[in-house]
């Protein structure tokens, strides 16, 4: 089977869905507030998604025209590789390096893409590492990766219970109630929430991001 359709896939997510979760592209609408909404699908009906947040709370999402969705898998430690692309979401730990919270890989066509360091709102005091591996070495407590971006250096510890994932495709179908979804729109002056993508977990899994 060609690979050209997946690659197409992957790139248009560079330009849409996942540029807005690991990359914090400014939204896409001028008037409103960019928010991201964290949690598992309580209903969609039609162009209305009701999300139960991980704050407790629901949240209704207006879905715009022509919305799409895309998938988060599972990856392994062992599927990061110097010269991959990765964005990895990590806490200072004091001395030493940062700790990973969590690692999202990169396919190879969106290598690159959003490359740097910035603040990230997964938990107080994150950051959100866009970057090249240049090293990834496994130590007693976990694995350690060097990575690279925009002439800088930065060592990150993974621990073993990191959440790792990368991109794959997926549909509306997969938007079923219990699934855990990453949202990034816009919150208007009224608080109502509109976006125009959905990043859904598969096979379970509760997108880290």
């Amino acid at each position: 089977m060609s690979s050209k359709p997946h690659s197409h896939f992957f790139k248009t997510l560079a330009a849409g869905s996942f540029a807005a979760l690991a990359l914090l592209q400014a939204a896409d609408a001028q008037d409103g507030e960019r928010t991201r909404v964290r949690g598992a699908i309580e209903s969609l009906s039609g162009d209305r998604l009701v999300v139960r947040t991980r704050e407790g709370g629901d949240a209704t999402i207006a879905l715009k025209a022509g919305w799409k969705v895309a998938g988060v898998r599972r990856a392994s430690v062992e599927d990061i590789k110097p010269g991959d692309f990765v964005g990895v979401a990590s806490l200072p730990k004091g001395s030493g390096p940062d700790g990973a919270i969590e690692v999202l890989i990169f396919p190879a066509s969106m290598k690159g893409t959003g490359e740097g360091n910035r603040p990230w709102d997964a938990q107080p005091n994150s950051q959100m590492t866009n970057a090249t591996v240049s090293n990834a070495v496994k130590s007693v407590d976990g694995h350690t990766i060097t990575l690279t971006y925009q002439g800088k250096e930065k060592i990150i510890t993974i621990a073993d219970a990191t959440p790792i994932v990368t991109l794959a495709p997926a549909t509306k179908d997969d938007l079923k109630a219990g699934a855990g979804v990453i949202v990034t729109g816009e919150k208007a002056a009224d608080g109502s929430i509109s976006a125009s993508q959905v990043a859904v977990g598969l096979n379970g899994i509760t997108p880290p991001m």
